[in-house]
């Protein structure tokens, strides 16, 4: 059996949006290799449960990070790769997209344009 990557777990942060099942962060490294960061498609989606996860995923990296850049470790890369590219890009170059050390930050620009609810104090889910 392969021994596990070192990953950093994001105290505090929250695991997943309640009632929905969607996650937020992962329990343990992936034994079989880090999954890649990459660009997903984000199909227009408004008023769906997955552009309110979206906007809630990015509510909890604003809070827990604010603009500072932030390592991955324990966040879910399905999740991540929803934002990658553009509310979320990397941090530093060269950047390893199958690192769970690599540095990620939020585009606050286009994170306040795309959800400008995750910004808020608050946020209703």
């Amino acid at each position: 059996m392969a021994k596990r990557p070192e990953m950093t777990k994001h105290r505090g942060f929250p695991s997943g949006m309640p009632g929905h099942g969607h996650h937020f962060t992962i329990r343990r490294a992936n034994e079989k290799g880090v999954t890649p960061l990459k660009a997903l498609q984000r199909l227009a989606r408004p008023n769906t449960i997955e552009a309110k996860v979206d906007a809630a995923f990015l509510h909890a990296l604003w809070h827990h990070f604010g603009a500072e850049p932030f390592e991955r470790g324990n966040l879910d890369a399905g999740r991540l790769n929803l934002l990658f590219g553009r509310e979320v890009v990397p941090a530093e170059d060269p950047f390893d997209p199958t690192s769970y050390e690599a540095l990620l930050r939020i585009d606050e620009r286009v994170g306040r344009k795309s959800f400008p609810e995750a910004f808020e104090d608050v946020m209703e889910v």
